[in-house]
Order: structure tokens, then sequence, then C-alpha cells
């Protein structure tokens, strides 16, 4: 009894913080959580960053990050993955310990730019992946070589492992430029078309049934590459008819379908509007519109399977959305408009029936659904 008593105070006088998050909807949620480094002082008063762990309350240790936000070597928030049921709170401990190791987890959130495909940027975790287009491989689209894309739209890589293949796709593109676009090793594939669309996810003005939109991005800047959440930033040079001036902000946690994108705007002129936008390819699928709750979808079969596409967005910020179609190429999308706020956040995903994440478009809306209701309502995380 004694050893056990001795092992439990040891326990105990290491515990330096308890942290509570409260779910306050009515379906689990495992999600990343952040804890502002200003909460964390007493701790690091006396102990080192590098020295901190966080257990759950059965005492097992989780992955954690660290971020800094800014680039000026001082984190700013602590990451970690939360747990918990419908309606209840979980309860975890902050540690030193030194000598605890933190879990490498396998699967993870990532992204970086891609030299060895001219420029791209992808990003990824254990559900979804993305990729957008950076300067030179604009500069060799307009040279009218084929292998490159001038598109500001967000392409989607369709995945059905939880395993990183961004650096595993990317080295089978050097050998073979059609490594990617076959799904022959069970990994999943890229059949998903851009061009001059607005993919899942990208940006424009609307005006005048027309929609006026940025080349490639001109700079990116990789703030966290991961293993909880993924953060980059991208600038674009000034585009539309109003000079607008474009920083885009993406992060992507692990285990979510969607991606977050803050873009912040200047514009010489005032702007009318800020759109965002789902293609409908050409004219396929079936296209869902909620202002109310601010969720968007697209329900649409790429070669032998389905794929669900979708936005979510404050209903707030909305003025009004639309399916736009169009018999030119890549002109048809289905449209969010947005009052033209200087800062506009929304999250845009996908799932893909043979990821195993959907069966049925209901499925799919069920899941924008709850994306609503999570960015509606956040878990509550305090420190005590």
């Amino acid at each position: 009894m004694g050893i056990t008593c001795a092992i439990g105070c040891i326990s105990l006088l290491n515990a330096q913080k308890t942290i509570r998050v409260d779910n306050p909807l009515n379906f689990s949620r495992k999600e990343v959580v952040s804890i502002p480094v200003s909460q964390l002082t007493s701790f690091l008063n006396k102990n080192k960053e590098a020295d901190l762990r966080i257990e759950d309350a059965n005492g097992n240790p989780l992955v954690i990050q660290w971020l800094d936000n800014n680039g000026d070597g001082q984190n700013d928030e602590l990451l970690f993955q939360a747990t918990v049921e419908a309606g209840k709170k979980a309860v975890y401990h902050i540690v030193a310990d030194a000598k605890a190791p933190i879990p490498n987890p396998e699967v993870s959130a990532y992204s970086r730019l891609v030299p060895e495909r001219v420029d791209d940027y992808a990003w990824e975790n254990d559900r979804v992946a993305f990729r957008v287009y950076g300067p030179k491989g604009q500069q060799e689209a307009l040279q009218g070589i084929k292998s490159s894309t001038l598109s500001s739209g967000v392409d989607i890589w369709l995945k059905r492992t939880e395993l990183p293949v961004i650096n595993k796709w990317y080295k089978g593109y050097l050998t073979d430029p059609m490594y990617y676009h076959k799904d022959s090793r069970g990994e999943g594939y890229d059949p998903y078309h851009v061009g001059n669309s607005r993919g899942t996810g990208g940006i424009g003005i609307w005006l005048n049934n027309k929609l006026q939109v940025s080349q490639n991005f001109v700079s990116s800047r990789t703030i966290a590459e991961g293993p909880l959440r993924t953060v980059f930033e991208l600038t674009y040079q000034p585009w539309s008819d109003f000079g607008v001036k474009e920083t885009k902000k993406i992060s992507l946690d692990i285990g979510s379908d969607f991606s977050r994108f803050e873009s912040d705007f200047e514009s010489e002129k005032p702007v009318p509007n800020y759109a965002a936008g789902i293609t409908l390819h050409k004219n396929e699928g079936e296209a869902q519109r909620n202002d109310k709750e601010g969720y968007y979808l697209h329900w649409q079969k790429i070669d032998d399977a389905y794929v669900g596409e979708g936005l979510v967005m404050d209903p707030r910020i909305v003025e009004k959305s639309i399916v736009f179609r169009s018999d030119i190429p890549d002109e048809s999308n289905l449209l969010v408009i947005t009052k033209p706020h200087k800062k506009i956040v929304y999250y845009a995903g996908f799932a893909w029936q043979k990821s195993g994440r959907v069966r049925t478009k209901q499925d799919w809306e069920n899941i924008l659904k709850k994306q609503a209701e999570i960015i509606r309502y956040p878990l509550i995380v305090k420190v005590k």
C-alpha cells in the first residue's frame, strides 16, 4: 500500500494543471483543441516547454503539438486531440515529465511545397488530401506546357488509406507522371479536374453573371507541418477589376474532412462580394444549398464511385448562394456569395465512397450538418 501511495502522490505532485473539455452537442466528438500559452504561465514559470506532457484520465500520454503562428520563434498555443462523448466532459492532465516519450503517430496532418512537380502546395491528413498551384506552374501553363495548371481552384486527392500519401505519390510521379492518377495500389488517386473552376473551395468575385478569379499563388510559407494540425499561408498577385490583394491561411486538423480557409483581403476599389465555390464539372451531379444552416454540397459520380464535396460557412456572412451552370468548360460552380468583409473564413472538404466515410448523399449531408454545428458550438476548453 505504501508503494502505491508513493507512486500516486508523485503523480499528483507532477500534475500542474487540469484541462476540462466540454462538448455541448448531442454527438460524440474527437477534435484537435488549443490551449493558449498565456494559460500555461504557472506551469512554464516552473518547467520547460520541452518537459510538458498531456495525459488522459487514465494516465495515457497523448500526442501534442506546439504552434508558433507568427514565426517569431515563440510558441503561441499547445494542441492536443480531445475525445468527448455527447453532452459530456473529458478531463486531461498537464504534467512535467521530461523522460516520458511523446507518442509518435503513424497518421498525421502534413503539408509542404512540392518542387518536384513544378511548385504545387499539397496538404493532407488521415482522411483527405488537397493541392493548389504555384507561380512556376502558371508560367509553364502560359507557355503551353500541358502538365502545368493555371488556376487558383483547389484540387482534391481521393484517399482510402489513413497513412500519408503526398511524399509517396509525388515520388512515384518522378518516374511515372500518371502514378497518382491511377487507383492501382488501394490507396486512392487523383481523378479530379479543376481547370479554371473553383475546385473544392476556391474563391472569386461574382459580378454580372461572371466570376472574377486570381491566378496561381505567388508565394507560400509553411507555418506548421503537423502532426495534429498543418498550417500554411499563400499570397496572390492583385486580381479582379478591383485590385484585390489576398493572403490565404489554410489549416487542416487530423481527423477532419474539412480544411479551414481564412482569406484576408485589401482592395483598390470597393468590392461587391466574395464567393467561395465548388465545381460542377460538366454540369454533373446534384447540388444542394442550405443558407440557413450555412452548408452547401455537391454529390457526383467520378469513375465508379461517388464523391461528396462541401462548403461550410457562418450563415451571418452569406449574402446568397447560387448554382450556376454554363456550357463553357470550368465555369459551372456552386457559389456561396458573401458580404465583402476584409476577412472571410470558411471550411471546404469532401468524402469519397471508397474511403468508407460515406455511402449516400444523405451520409455526406449529415457530415456537413455536424460540421456546421461544430463551428457554431466548439468544444469548451478550460485550464484549471
